[in-house]
């Protein structure tokens, strides 16, 4: 068996009871070394751990590979949900292991966040720029997004599209320099580590590990409205 499970936005307290499990009677548990460091103290002495980094992930998963076609029961953790932004790790999974492995879903930055910050996801929109390759089309989306008068959950990518280059995009491409905006770089936390307009965002500088709220300029009716 190989299991990718998504391990919940860098705290114990929101990785899912089933992901837990799967951690915890794994034979052999591997991810990224901040990732591995948050499912650490469910881990027991017999298990082996298999941590990495960008640069020698395709290596490291070749070894779980091998150990997960020699009868080992292999859980391989991802920040968040596996979905969200782990899809282009969990297609390296796969390519290393030959097949399509089982996925459990965790729970996303993208929900504590929308949880934080009081937003529907109805009228909001996530976009993660943690990827590798071409981020035009996505640059876009999010462009369009903000004009159709939705919130924005965005994922930056370090280093080269960072909050406050999200911030000069948009402006240039003619947004609001009025949209209020959120920076959080711990959703463990109660209170965002950063709050102001979008205009603000620009120029400043924040950690690897930050996600942005970019609110509509005009709330959407909840259609409740007049009720008593």
């Amino acid at each position: 068996m190989i299991v990718c499970v998504g391990a919940g936005p860098g705290h114990l307290d929101f990785l899912t009871r089933r992901g837990a499990e799967l951690v915890s009677n794994a034979d052999v548990v591997a991810g990224f070394d901040a990732v591995v460091d948050v499912v650490r103290p469910l881990l027991l002495n017999e298990q082996q751990v298999v941590t990495m980094g960008y640069s020698d992930q395709v290596a490291k998963l070749a070894e779980v590979a091998e150990l997960h076609q020699a009868g080992k029961n292999c859980v391989v953790v991802l920040m968040g949900d596996v979905h969200f932004s782990g899809f282009q790790f969990l297609e390296r999974v796969e390519t290393a292991c030959g097949h399509r492995v089982e996925t459990v879903a965790g729970i996303s930055s993208a929900q504590m966040l929308a949880s934080k910050g009081r937003v529907c996801f109805d009228e909001t929109t996530f976009l993660t720029f943690h990827r590798r390759g071409n981020l035009t089309p996505f640059k876009t989306h999010l462009r369009e997004v903000l004009r159709g008068g939705r919130n924005a959950i965005v994922i930056p990518r370090p280093w080269d599209f960072m909050p406050g280059d999200v911030a000069a995009y948009l402006l240039a491409g003619g947004a609001s320099a009025a949209h209020q905006v959120e920076v959080w770089e711990n959703l463990s936390r109660d209170e965002a580590e950063w709050r102001g307009t979008l205009a603000e965002m620009e120029g400043r500088k924040f950690s690897d590990m930050s996600i942005v709220l970019i609110r509509a300029l005009t709330p959407m009716p909840t259609g409740l409205e007049g009720e008593q």
